[in-house]
């Protein structure tokens, strides 16, 4: 089986209102998806961004991102009005998501929505408030992580957004009876956060049956660290290295790689396997179905760190120091299959390992990744090379790590660049031009959907022909990154056509992740 998908987050969809989001611009390029006989959504995680805006970085492993509602529908269900859109402020370029301004506008109408929320549901069968049957079902559905998420966010607004391990002691080590107080006090603050997430679900949900409907699947993406200012490092501290105070001695990292010279030091909280065995791995089980009732396929970041993982001292300024030490290796992966039999998990195998990720990709039956642009060392026969390509791989133009196909044209040496071209077919002069019909990046393009993979993906980007100003993403580097967006000109200029065809040719017509 073969077939062919794009990399889209969707914050990166068009939309007046600042970022991209579960509104008609979702639908519309599940529309453009299926036209260009695509039948694989790769998204980022949908989860709350944190720290640098990155959704690797989130307040919780379970939520969702509350910038993703769609502000449109709402206003159709009577909860906001055109005014209370046209009142705030969503940045100034509409290529670009303006995080700093977002913060602000978004949590504003949302808020304005569910004061009027309240309101439509107040009084109703003699209640206070009598919420929609949905409302009661998704809280029931999913109380094991709701109700402290809810209450965690209540507590990071009453302490002006303060990381969790500067509130005050009785709230920071989770007193019982300094909890209940509190959440008897703030009831109406407590339900903000739960209505949130219940917009989002059922939004998202929308957006994915319509697009299992025209024959897309979701690959959705699980990060495999938690951020350390989140609900589940604050609720789980037993599961991870952390003391009653969520004070930690090492974090988590990867040594240098072609990433990054000094590493990537990524100061999350490390997991304690051996509580996370002693408890069943409840916690990875309930994570990973969670996810699985979110997209129709899993990608699981860091993989590697499920064999073995790089611990950096809390105190290091970069990760080019750190130890490896054992993951849970199949231990856990044996519990995964028991309870969730063939899950569709792809694992993202890159970076520096050795023979135990090897190892473990190959017990675990999951699909690897291939990344072209780390294939064209000219003294060498890189796994990376389409021709080296196992079937059961997801081959990748670029990542949302990575520059644009072009962009890394552009930057790559000349040895390097003049290899890739060659193996290519590409004898042009004009390598360097962009654009959706760019010669060069067409046929880099047609070797990956030549190759051996079962599954090839591309990211939106390397479709346009865009440039490195175009990267979602530059590792190591804490600014100005996740902000990428599109219009819907840019989407409806690409050619849909070369895509069908290249499939056609290439046989990339039968889908993979079948439940």
């Amino acid at each position: 089986m073969r077939e062919s998908g794009i990399l889209m987050p969707v914050s990166s969809l068009p939309g007046p209102y600042g970022i991209g989001c579960f509104g008609k611009a979702a639908f519309q390029f599940v529309d453009f998806l299926s036209a260009a006989g695509q039948t694989i959504w790769q998204l980022l995680p949908l989860s709350p961004t944190g720290y640098g805006d990155s959704p690797y970085q989130s307040c919780s492993a379970f939520a969702g991102n509350p910038y993703f509602v769609d502000l449109e529908t709402l206003e159709k269900e009577g909860l906001l009005t055109a005014a209370d859109l046209k009142a705030e402020s969503w940045g100034k370029d509409p290529l670009e998501v303006d995080y700093g301004t977002l913060y602000v506008s978004r949590f504003a109408v949302l808020r304005k929505a569910y004061a009027a929320w309240r309101s439509q549901c107040a009084g109703l069968h003699g209640c206070t408030y009598y919420y929609p049957d949905d409302y009661y079902a998704f809280t029931l559905a999913n109380e094991d992580w709701l109700e402290d998420y809810a209450l965690y966010m209540a507590l990071k607004v009453a302490n002006k957004m303060k990381n969790w391990v500067e509130w005050d002691a009785p709230y920071r080590r989770r007193d019982k009876a300094a909890l209940a107080a509190f959440a008897a006090a703030n009831e109406e603050e407590i339900g903000f956060w739960k209505f949130v997430q219940y917009k989002f679900s059922v939004q998202w949900q929308a957006v994915k049956a319509y697009a299992n409907e025209k024959g897309v699947q979701i690959l959705g993406d699980i990060p495999i660290y938690v951020s350390a200012d989140s609900v589940d490092a604050w609720v789980g501290g037993k599961l991870f290295e952390l003391d009653a105070d969520g004070r930690f001695a090492r974090v988590a990292g990867c040594p240098p790689d072609y990433f990054s010279a000094d590493g990537q030091l990524w100061g999350n909280p490390l997991y304690d396997w051996a509580a996370m065995e002693k408890d069943g791995y409840g916690w990875w089980l309930s994570r990973l179905g969670h996810a699985l009732t979110t997209y129709d396929a899993v990608r699981i970041d860091h993989f590697r760190a499920f064999a073995s993982y790089w611990a950096v001292d809390a105190q290091a300024e970069t990760a080019k120091v750190g130890q490896w030490l054992p993951g849970p290796g199949m231990k856990l992966f044996d519990k995964v299959f028991e309870v969730y039999p063939n899950a569709p998990i792809i694992a993202e195998d890159l970076g520096v390992f050795g023979a135990d990720v090897v190892q473990l990709l190959a017990d675990t039956g999951f699909p690897g990744m291939k990344v072209v642009q780390f294939g064209f060392d000219p003294n060498g026969d890189s796994s990376h090379m389409p021709h080296n390509a196992e079937k059961n791989s997801i081959n990748y133009v670029g990542t949302h790590d990575n520059n644009t196909l072009l962009g890394w044209l552009w930057e790559a040496g000349e040895a390097e660049r003049r290899f890739a071209l060659d193996y290519a077919g590409f004898t042009g002069d004009n390598w360097g031009d962009g654009g959706y019909q760019s010669p060069a990046c067409r046929k880099i393009i047609e070797t990956v959907w030549r190759s051996a993979s079962n599954v090839v993906i591309i990211a939106l980007q390397d479709m346009c022909g865009f440039g490195s100003d175009a990267r979602m993403n530059t590792p190591g580097v804490p600014e100005k990154n996740w902000r990428f967006r599109t219009t819907e000109d840019t989407i409806a200029s690409i050619d849909g056509a070369y895509f069908r065809r290249i499939n056609s040719l290439f046989r990339r017509t039968y889908p993979v992740f079948e439940k």
